[in-house]
């Protein structure tokens, strides 16, 4: 098969959970034999992405997989067009990570029938409280797409109750592979977050490094981590900034316990889950998927859900969230709890790394693929290439179905 990946994050390097599963999905098809090409957006600056990629260790290449960076937003959609046109692929993926659901827009009229939606973050789905950007016509390009795909049961939920479509639940197994670590310490650590920003709670986050200034804290900034972001982390004596890293179990090695106080719709919870795959007890929101990710573990917390947001943008795009009052008496209460009894602490780590490897072991890289080949393209089509223009993937199938006909 031939596929070709949408999107408007980042691939080289990767940023975010969406992007990192996405490639790990592709790099499994195209070790299997199908090519795989990807047409996503490039950091804003040069520099920055040198930067990046130096700290994390990165050079540059997805295995197997083909990447056109488009830096410039309205230059995106033509070169999807473009890509769609010379390359035919037998499926169009379109990820959520689209601003404006301009990539779905083109992915449905340049490849009727042939869309399938990964369905990652709600607050860019064209449909449901939590998006951005509501938008009816690109939610009924998703409900009549070939297929969709969400990350986990909460969001397909989500999808039936806001969209009336079901979607396919295919977790992306981007946790490697065992044996994974134990990393767990109650003697020694940071009380860490991962991309500290207004969406995922770093005013409780820098709250509660300020209730417990004997303890040493740390983040590891992300897409979301503005100037104003850093400068407020800084200005805390114990909380230190930490270096991007190749492998999340760097990370993690120096974390004793991690928090995420998002408080945004959260799809699934990626971070959540690595951190108990190793031990590290989390004290998470309930915010979404993440009571999910959680597995029934200790300590969820209630956190006040974004009200609204307002029309005014950071330099990462992102808007403003309203924010209401915040309880953080829940919060410090977990917190002391973890850091002070080494007995609730050891309980709730092993039940963690339980509960996540009981999850990982359940996961396979080739589901996708196998939804893929599962699938039937749409037999509606505007557009009507001649058979000298298509795969002879699609040749074959055409030919296919016409004898069916004839039968």
């Amino acid at each position: 098969m031939r596929i070709l990946l949408a999107a408007n994050a980042s691939y080289v390097p990767p940023r975010g959970g969406a992007t990192r599963s996405n490639l790990v999905w592709l790099e499994h098809m195209a070790a299997q034999g199908h090519q795989c090409r990807v047409v996503a957006g490039a950091l804003a600056g040069e520099a920055d992405r040198r930067a990046q990629m130096a700290e994390e260790e990165l050079d540059g290449q997805a295995r197997g997989v083909e990447i056109e960076e488009i830096r410039e937003r309205s230059r995106q959609a033509p070169a999807l067009r473009r890509q769609i046109r010379e390359f035919q692929p037998d499926w169009v993926l379109v990820s959520s990570e689209d601003l404006g659901h301009v990539l779905l827009r083109e992915a449905d009229h340049s490849a009727p029938g042939r869309v399938v939606y990964l369905a990652h973050t709600p607050q860019f789905f064209p449909f449901g409280p939590a998006s951005w950007n509501p938008d009816a016509g690109a939610a009924a390009l998703v409900a009549r797409a070939a297929g969709v795909v969400a990350i986990g049961r909460h969001m397909a939920a989500y999808i039936r109750q806001h969209l009336g479509r079901d979607a396919m639940v295919i977790h992306p197994p981007i946790y490697g592979s065992s044996p994974f670590s134990d990393l767990a310490s109650f003697d020694a650590g940071l009380v860490t977050m991962v991309n500290p920003c207004a969406v995922k709670g770093i005013s409780i986050f820098l709250a509660l490094a300020g209730r417990f200034p004997e303890y040493a804290f740390g983040v590891l900034p992300g897409w979301g981590t503005t100037a104003g972001d850093r400068a407020r982390i800084a200005a805390r004596a114990n909380i230190e900034i930490l270096p991007n890293c190749r492998r999340i179990e760097q990370f993690l090695s120096r974390t004793r316990i991690l928090l995420m106080p998002s408080l945004w719709y959260e799809g699934f919870g990626l971070t959540v889950m690595e951190a108990m795959l190793h031990g590290i007890p989390v004290i998470a929101s309930d915010a979404g998927g993440l009571v999910e990710a959680k597995m029934g573990t200790p300590f969820v917390v209630r956190a006040p859900a974004i009200e609204r947001y307002e029309p005014v943008f950071d330099e990462h795009a992102l808007p403003k969230p309203v924010i209401g009052p915040v309880d953080l008496n829940p919060w410090a209460d977990a917190l002391r709890a973890l850091l002070t009894d080494r007995a609730l602490y050891e309980r709730v780590s092993k039940a963690s790394r339980e509960a996540a490897l009981h999850f990982v072991g359940g996961l396979r890289a080739g589901r996708l693929l196998e939804y893929l080949q599962s699938l039937h393209p749409g037999e509606a089509s505007r557009q009507h290439p001649s058979l000298a223009d298509l795969s002879p993937q699609r040749r074959a199938l055409l030919l296919q179905k016409a004898r069916g006909r004839k039968a």
